[in-house]
């Protein structure tokens, strides 16, 4: 599974690069706090799963990295994504590097 971390993703997000990126995190946690991803909930990424760019790279996200990694496997096993890295340490991770600040739990 390819992983990108959040210095990665931040460096991203400061040079205007053209990804996608999904919280699967409940909607209540969204609510918490996000990074302005699209939120889809691991429970639905499959049934969701064109709302996912195929063109792009995408970056899932979650609280630690455990449900978009299982989110990454179960949409590369399912309907075969090659574009999809998963954030390692999640959003607590953003949390610890960028903004100690945000809410999280």
């Amino acid at each position: 599974m390819k992983e990108i971390t959040v210095e990665e993703l931040k460096a991203k997000i400061d040079n205007n690069e053209d990804f996608q990126l999904i919280d699967v995190r409940e909607p209540f946690e969204y609510e918490t706090s996000n990074l302005d991803g699209e939120n889809i909930p691991l429970g639905g990424i499959l049934i969701e799963a064109d709302k996912i760019a195929k063109d792009k790279p995408v970056i899932i996200q979650c609280r630690s990295g455990k449900r978009s990694a299982a989110a990454v496997m179960q949409l590369e096993q399912a309907h075969g994504f090659t574009n999809l890295y998963n954030l390692k340490g999640g959003i607590l991770a953003w949390q610890e590097a960028f903004d100690p600040n945000m809410p999280v739990y």
